[in-house]
């Protein structure tokens, strides 16, 4: 059942591969598995069948292996079917009756002897083993006289080891066995090769020994072409021959002699002019050129003619004789209105010749002679021919008049490429040079602005073959620097500001962007202030350009992160010098702060860039806060003072950092911080501003200005909380207290806040609990007042007045004995009176 199975999958597999439906490797497999089973199957003493059997299994699988390139696991299965020959032919000869059958059953074994050895030979080359590959060829060779119809077979088979070793550049082994070819496909006559093939071997031969050394090997190389020129004349014998003779540094003589061989033999044109530019190359002039003028004869019904000409043009360019190509061309020019004209192919590679000439000539700044060769191409083209590559052909005359000053003739020339191709940027970029150098800044402008239209367009197009990707942005670059080298300011700002909309390269980008910056900066300085909005508009959208590209920078391979921090220091050092000059317009100052705090972030954060992001975000924050204060609508202040406030909060976690670098005990950051989110949270009537200032009041450092400022912010619109105002100018009396000498000037100022804000005016009704605070607050000022001479006389008569009207009102509200209090008081007060005392009296 088993060996029914294995010879069912191997005639599956068969018939699948067939019908295409496995492929080689997976055939392969299939008799790897069914040749297994078969040896599985195998007795004692298997019949004749079963060993022929298992010889054709297993050389067919060592085969497939090899024909899927896996030569080592072909080994194993022809080793099989050779030790199954050896069991084949025991076992033909134990039957045998006699000498002639056993001749018989030799002959039957030896053509299945014959094919593992030469797959073996296969097997073993494509493992590298050269010396077995021979020994099994060898063997081959010795059954050959045998087995005459294995002749091309065999012959064929050391031809392809020609073939692969001479791929693998082993000259030696690869001479061996085209030899081997040669020399096996003319041992029977009957059954050879064939001339044809015996000659492409002998011409591999020799191209073996061409390139192995043709200094050793020329007369190998020679011998081997010449049999096989002599075998099958062929072209490639006689193109072959010629090398190998100019390589040898054979005589004209005797390369003539070659050439004389072959006059009489049916070869292309295009062969002989490969030839003739094979004798060119190596410096055979004057044979290269007498084989030149003998093809005409040859192909004089040729359409192709023209390339002859062609060559031999080519050839005097080489050669520096410009003059004898001069009038080749002419005789061309001539023949094409007189009926000769060349065909379409060959005229385009005339036309490249033509511009590769004057190419050369343009970049030695020869301009004249440039415009000489272009002028031949011109004459190929009829008036008013519309054709693309006359445009370019016009532009690239235009830029020769322009070096030498011909402007009229530079504007005809643009004006004729404008005819053939008004769409084309490069068109557009000579109208420009033109509107530069005739001093028309709105044309310059108006046509940088095509072009930066059309560099757009052209980035879009993904298959746009005809203009290379970056020709818009490096067409804007150049009219940028035409624009500067023509002290054209306004011009190049248009080209810049283009160019950085498209640029795709980091470092081509900055560089733009530095130079636009640069630009507006001078026009500003130059400018009135109020016509420089706009500018500072621009230099806004410069470098939030910047920060946007830094951001994107990190995945640009060729951008290193040290080019990356050098951009961002030079852009955020520019914004904070455009904030600090542009003081005027806070709204300005603000957002290029802001800008320079977001281009910091690029930079590594060593002290110096986060003191700069702690000064840009206090300034941010303060600007917000002044524009809060002066905005009508709640909505707009709203936004501000939220803005104010995030960037207080940012500023905050950087000042937690910066503290750790160093002492900043004088620092008035914590204070400014403070007062800044004080204010801006109050006027967002913040929910959690009492929680928040909970922690400000255990502050031991608060001084009594920043106590005085939060009671000031607390009842400042749209803000109203009295009971902070209070609780912050109780706290600053307190610390006026306790000075060792009370400031008596501060201290009645706190004390003048405390008592309006704790005793309204006007208010007849007050609660007795507020009146004994405030009744205390007039004691502590009397005994200030007591012990110094210092207190303000205004001051003391703002205390005596409000103490006698609050015992006024007191009496009017029937409160006689607290009304005699006050106003007794007050009367204790009239006594410190200096000048104003008998006023008062």
């Amino acid at each position: 059942q088993v060996e029914e199975g294995a010879v069912s999958l191997w005639n599956w597999a068969v018939a699948k591969h067939t019908q295409a439906v496995v492929s080689d490797e997976q055939k392969a497999k299939l008799r790897f598995v069914a040749c297994r089973l078969i040896s599985l199957c195998e007795g004692r003493d298997p019949p004749e069948g079963t060993i022929r059997r298992q010889i054709l299994m297993s050389m067919k699988t060592g085969k497939a292996w090899i024909d899927v390139g896996k030569a080592d696991l072909a080994d194993g299965f022809l080793e099989n079917a050779m030790s199954n020959i050896e069991k084949l032919y025991a076992k033909l000869r134990k039957g045998s009756d006699g000498e002639a059958d056993i001749h018989k059953h030799r002959a039957d074994v030896e053509k299945n002897l014959f094919k593992v050895l030469s797959y073996q030979a296969e097997s073993v080359l494509a493992q590298g083993d050269f010396q077995k590959a021979v020994t099994c060829v060898q063997r081959c060779k010795d059954i050959l006289m045998k087995l005459p119809k294995q002749t091309c077979y065999l012959s064929i088979l050391c031809y392809n080891f020609g073939v692969e070793t001479y791929e693998l550049k082993r000259y030696e082994e690869s001479s061996f066995w085209l030899s081997q070819s040669y020399g096996i496909g003319k041992m029977d006559t009957k059954y050879s090769i064939g001339k044809e093939m015996q000659a492409k071997v002998l011409r591999l031969l020799a191209t073996t020994y061409f390139e192995w050394d043709c200094s050793l090997h020329l007369d190998e190389a020679l011998k081997a072409i010449n049999l096989a020129n002599q075998v099958n004349l062929h072209p490639a014998g006689f193109f072959l021959k010629v090398k190998i003779l100019l390589k040898s540094g054979a005589s004209d003589e005797d390369i003539n002699a070659a050439l004389a061989e072959f006059l009489h033999f049916e070869m292309s044109l295009d062969f002989c002019l490969n030839t003739a530019k094979l004798l060119l190359e190596h410096g055979r002039e004057s044979v290269g050129l007498d084989f030149l003028k003998s093809v005409p004869e040859r192909f004089e019904s040729s359409p192709d003619l023209g390339k002859i000409t062609l060559l031999h043009i080519e050839f005097l360019l080489q050669n520096k004789r410009e003059l004898l190509a001069k009038q080749k061309i002419e005789e061309i020019i001539i023949g094409h209105y007189t009926g000769k004209q060349l065909l379409p192919d060959i005229l385009n590679r005339l036309h490249i010749i033509l511009w590769d000439r004057a190419a050369k000539h343009y970049e030695e700044k020869s301009y004249s002679e440039a415009l000489h060769w272009y002028n031949y191409s011109v004459s190929f083209y009829t008036p008013r021919q519309i054709d693309e590559n006359l445009a370019k052909l016009q532009r690239n005359m235009a830029s020769c008049y322009f070096h030498l000053k011909q402007v009229d003739k530079a504007k005809e020339a643009v004006k004729e490429a404008e005819r053939c191709d008004p769409n084309s940027i490069f068109t557009k970029f000579s109208l420009y040079k033109i509107a530069v150098l005739e001093n028309d800044t709105d044309k310059a402008v108006e046509t940088v602005i095509e072009m930066g239209k059309l560099a757009e367009k052209s980035s879009q197009l993904e298959d746009n073959l005809s203009v290379d990707k970056n020709t818009g942005t490096n067409l804007l670059s150049l009219a940028a620097q035409i624009a500067l080298e023509n002290d054209q300011q306004i011009v190049a700002i248009k080209a810049l500001e283009y160019l950085s909309e498209h640029l795709q390269d980091c470092r081509q980008l900055f560089a733009a962007l530095k130079c636009l910056v640069r630009l507006i900066l001078s026009k500003v300085m130059a400018e009135k202030e109020e016509k420089r909005d706009e500018d500072i508009n621009s230099l806004l959208t410069y470098l939030n350009l910047a920060h946007k590209r830094l951001a994107e920078s990190f995945t640009e391979e060729k951008f290193t992160g040290d080019m990356r921090i050098l951009e961002a220091h030079w852009f955020r050092k520019v914004a904070w010098n455009l904030a600090v000059r542009f003081k005027d317009s806070p709204e300005k100052m603000r957002d290029f702060f802001v800008l320079s705090f977001k281009l910091s972030q690029f930079c590594p954060s060593d002290k110096a860039v986060l003191i700069a992001q702690k000064t840009c975000l206090l300034m941010a924050a303060a600007v917000d806060l002044e524009m809060g204060r002066q905005q009508v609508t709640p909505s707009g202040q709203t936004e501000l003072f939220s803005q104010a406030l995030q960037h207080l909060q940012t500023c905050k976690e950087i000042w937690k950092v910066l503290k750790l670098t160093g002492d900043f005990a004088k620092d008035p950051t914590d204070t400014l911080l403070l007062l800044y989110e004080f204010e801006a949270r109050s006027k967002l009537n913040d929910p959690t501003l009492h929680n928040y200032m909970e922690s400000v009041w255990e502050q031991p450092q608060i001084e009594t200005k920043t106590l005085e400022i939060i009671a000031s912010l607390a009842m400042e619109s749209p803000a109203r909380y009295p009971v902070l105002c209070k609780k912050a100018l109780k706290s600053a009396l307190n610390l006026h207290r306790k000075q060792t000498v009370i400031d008596a000037v501060k201290f009645s100022k706190c004390l003048h806040s405390l008592i309006n804000i704790s005793l309204p005016t006007g208010l007849t009704d007050v609660d007795t609990c507020v009146l004994q605070e405030v009744w205390d607050y007039f004691e502590d000022a009397l005994s200030v007042v007591s012990s110094t001479n210092a207190y303000p006389e205004m001051e003391i008569l703002f205390l005596m007045t409000r103490a006698w009207n609050t015992g006024i009102f007191q009496y009017t509200a029937g409160k006689y004995k607290e009304a005699e209090q006050w106003c007794g008081l007050g009367m204790r007060f009239l006594n410190h009176l200096g000048s104003l005392k008998k006023s008062y009296e």
